[in-house]
């Protein structure tokens, strides 16, 4: 996730992130739009033999980059933010603005990790760093390799509740 308005560096890293994203055999799901972050990622991924998804916010794929294999026509604006949160397993947040703070606040507070890839929106999130969802990361290396932490940790999680009887643990955290 990311803005729709970007600075070369913060083009060139989510560029290498989608890159590594597709190496991993990751699928890369982002908004979908020919702009910014989501153009920069999809690209990358695309480029390295990815798949990608964009959650456009209109009902046409007129404003899609051409990077997206998978262009998803929701004519939902904004609101289309829920749908990439939910639809991932962790969220990679590059620089961005409301709506990519939007987009934190909804997967944190639905439980999702979040890694922010040299991204810092100040304090309203700190709760959630203490809690284990809210990771930071400086490069596009470091942020895909706390997601493969995080998803060897949730499977784990996940094979624990199953043996158990879903009498382990689940992940807290705060309220607000």
């Amino acid at each position: 996730m990311g803005g729709g308005i970007s600075s070369r560096q913060e083009t060139e890293a989510a560029y290498r992130l989608g890159a590594l994203i597709a190496k991993e055999g990751w699928i890369l799901l982002n908004g979908g739009r020919r702009i910014g972050i989501m153009h920069a990622s999809a690209r990358g991924a695309r480029e390295n033999g990815g798949i990608t998804v964009g959650i456009l916010p209109q009902e046409t794929c007129e404003e899609a980059s051409e990077f997206i294999d998978i262009p998803i026509r929701t004519g939902l604006g904004i609101a289309r933010n829920a749908i990439n949160v939910l639809s991932s397993d962790v969220v990679v947040a590059c620089t961005g603005g409301a709506g990519t703070l939007s987009e934190i606040a909804l997967a944190l507070k639905s439980g999702r990790p979040v890694v922010l890839l040299d991204f810092n929106p100040g304090g309203a999130f700190k709760p959630y760093a203490d809690c284990g969802l809210l990771h930071f990361a400086s490069t596009p290396e470091a942020a895909v390799e706390k997601v493969k932490e995080l998803l060897r940790n949730r499977r784990s999680e996940v094979g624990r509740r199953k043996s158990d009887g879903g009498k382990s643990k689940k992940l807290r955290r705060s309220e607000d």
